[in-house]
């Protein structure tokens, strides 16, 4: 049995997550990446999420990301790595992340105590984390913990997060929850990305969202208006009941109040981050 509060996990991996996240809206990423030759954004987030797992082609990517669609990735992978090796990819992200928590944060929050207290934390939750039948979590895994404490902060939320992402997808297919009705049934909560960020960026049409909307309607789950029946919910706190059991190891590890600790500061970095324009204001939502 966890010694933890109920959630303590969830509710220090999410502002963790959305820390890391910044980097995916980041000109930072976009400037460095068409510095080795990645111009289309598209092409840029593919390679930047999948370097660590090497040259991989379309088939990997859309398994390991779950809700992208396998013609979208197939026309960017694996010719990206044409254009620039996994390695050079991972340097000139990293090269992002730096000037985008130096922008975001400032570089009196980036050289605190309080950021080399975080990084600490974050990494020794890491220690918790297991490989097997997490591919990249693994992948992550096996790459350097950078230097500096800012940077190691967001190597160590992003092995955080592709650990409990690995795992959610789990408990996605354990309910049945396809990948467009995962996304469908995220955005009813109120709490996922809009629908027109799902369509930009996923390379579903409206047709698809639409015939997923219909599936989950048949399956008592979305109501006529688009909204979670008392069903939908239940299955959605289902999901994230199951996705908390199986990445509760890193925090157990850490223990209650060094959890509560770096939840508290990362929350900080994030509210800092989001008030420096860190995010699309029209990001999340139903519309």
């Amino acid at each position: 049995m966890t010694s933890l509060p109920p959630r303590a996990g969830r509710h220090c991996h999410s502002p963790l997550n959305s820390l890391h996240a910044t980097v995916y809206f980041s000109p930072d990423v976009a400037k460095e990446l068409a510095g080795i030759g990645i111009e289309d954004p598209s092409a840029a987030y593919f390679a930047g999420r999948a370097a660590a797992m090497g040259a991989v082609g379309p088939g990997v990517v859309a398994a390991a990301f779950y809700n992208f669609r396998h013609d979208l990735i197939a026309r960017h992978l694996p010719a990206v790595w044409r254009t620039a090796s996994p390695e050079a990819v991972l340097q000139a992200r990293l090269r992002a992340v730096d000037s985008t928590l130096r922008r975001l944060l400032g570089e009196e929050a980036v050289d605190s105590d309080e950021m080399a207290e975080a990084a600490r934390l974050a990494l020794r939750a890491t220690e918790g984390c297991t490989r097997h039948a997490r591919p990249l979590y693994a992948a992550h895994a096996d790459l350097p913990v950078p230097e500096q404490p800012h940077l190691a902060l967001w190597h160590a939320a992003t092995l955080l997060r592709e650990h409990r992402g690995d795992g959610h997808l789990a408990a996605l297919l354990e309910l049945g929850l396809d990948p467009l009705e995962a996304l469908v049934s995220h955005t009813a909560t109120g709490k996922g990305m809009a629908p027109r960020w799902v369509l930009t960026t996923r390379g579903w049409q409206r047709s698809d969202w639409d015939a997923a909307a219909e599936r989950l309607r048949e399956r008592g789950l979305l109501d006529t208006d688009g909204e979670l029946t008392a069903a939908g919910v239940a299955l959605r706190a289902d999901l994230e009941d199951r996705t908390d059991r199986l990445d509760l190891a890193p925090y157990e590890l850490l223990g209650e109040q060094d959890v509560a600790r770096l939840t508290e500061l990362a929350k900080g970095f994030l509210v800092t981050a989001a008030l420096a324009g860190g995010f699309p204001g029209d990001l999340v939502g139903k519309g």
